[in-house]
């Protein structure tokens, strides 16, 4: 889907709130199945994000990330650390080198804005629920000769700070 490089044909009066909800026409789409097929052809170019088909591409709004990230497990394999994430879409979503977990400042109030890579620059917003449970695994491990606070997964370390 991501080489799909179809005309553009205008845009759609769809919205991914915030909370995770996909909203057409002002009204919330409730069949999951729906909003899990649109989410499997969402496409990001620079800072739009489009629904593409092999013939036709429309832009969508998206108020912050197109994903929620809803839950998180946690697994050892080898005494390695390994963080796994549901999206609100169904998708699972280990979190490496390849789909890094990230915290940046977000509003008035600058509060945390975690935010995990989902696939092809599409990020899911981490819920409150799972950034809490985060915290409780934090740790600090030096990198770039700073003490950070941070979680691991599969090897990789993830700040819980923003720089």
């Amino acid at each position: 889907m991501h080489l799909w490089d179809p005309p553009f044909c205008g845009d759609l009066d769809m919205v991914i709130q915030r909370d995770g909800t996909w909203v057409h026409e002002g009204k919330p789409i409730r069949r999951q199945a729906m909003v899990a097929l649109f989410a499997s052809v969402l496409k990001k170019e620079a800072d739009d994000f489009y629904l593409v088909t092999p013939v036709e591409k429309v832009r969508i709004q998206v108020e912050d990330c197109p994903f929620l990230v809803t839950e998180m497990d946690v697994s050892k394999s080898n005494s390695q650390q390994q963080l796994t994430f549901h999206t609100n879409v169904g998708e699972l979503v280990v979190a490496n080198a390849n789909h890094p977990l990230r915290v940046t400042e977000h509003g008035e109030n600058q509060e945390p804005h975690p935010v995990l890579l989902v696939r092809n620059g599409l990020e899911g917003l981490i819920s409150r629920a799972v950034f809490y449970r985060l915290v409780e695994l934090a740790e600090s491990a030096r990198v770039g000769g700073q003490d950070r606070v941070g979680v691991y997964s599969a090897g990789e370390f993830f700040p819980l700070e923003s720089v």
